[in-house]
């Protein structure tokens, strides 16, 4: 089904200040949220979600490392390609990335345990086995961090889904970042 792209002329009223807010802040808007202006509540809860998520104590990589994660699961190349980008401006390891793109081992192997942590919790439905949650504790992390990564697996399922059923197509920005 084709879906709208807003921009700041189109948007209904509702979504115009975060839309606003999204062109001061990356230069322009991305497809992703000129979509969800379809629906203001959506991309609402997307944008606060987001900040919400900028709080975990997972540091700026780890938060990336689950979102790149969760929307590789999630089959959303939309999402992989933009927080690649993103990525690369807040300095996460390029191996990192790539690694989680190539569907290979992230060398970093804290930043590995929680790759795989978050694979497990959106293959499994939000049902990680009980071996995946105790490699995930050992390797430093607690039940706080569990929550967190629930957390980015839900903002990436708004974005992910949204993005499935739109078929958002990539911003040039990012596909020349990403």
């Amino acid at each position: 089904m084709k879906f709208p792209i807003h921009n700041l002329d189109t948007a209904p009223a509702a979504a115009k200040e975060i839309l606003n807010g999204s062109a001061k802040a990356f230069g322009f808007v991305p497809n992703l949220l000129g979509v969800m202006a379809e629906a203001p509540a959506l991309l609402k809860a997307y944008t606060t979600l987001s900040r919400i998520f900028e709080e975990a104590s997972l540091s700026a990589a780890e938060r990336q490392v689950v979102l790149i994660a969760a929307s590789y699961e999630n089959q959303c190349e939309y999402c992989v390609v933009a927080h690649s980008a993103i990525a690369a401006m807040q300095q996460v390891p390029a191996d990192a990335v790539c690694a989680i793109r190539d569907a290979e081992a992230i060398p970093d192997t804290r930043l590995e345990t929680l790759r795989r942590f978050t694979a497990a919790v959106v293959a499994s439905h939000g049902w990680p086995t009980e071996t995946d949650t105790k490699i995930f504790l050992a390797a430093g992390y607690g039940q706080q961090q569990i929550l967190e990564v629930v957390l980015g697996v839900g903002l990436k399922t708004l974005s992910n889904y949204t993005n499935h059923i739109a078929e958002t197509p990539l911003d040039e920005a990012f596909t020349k970042a990403g």
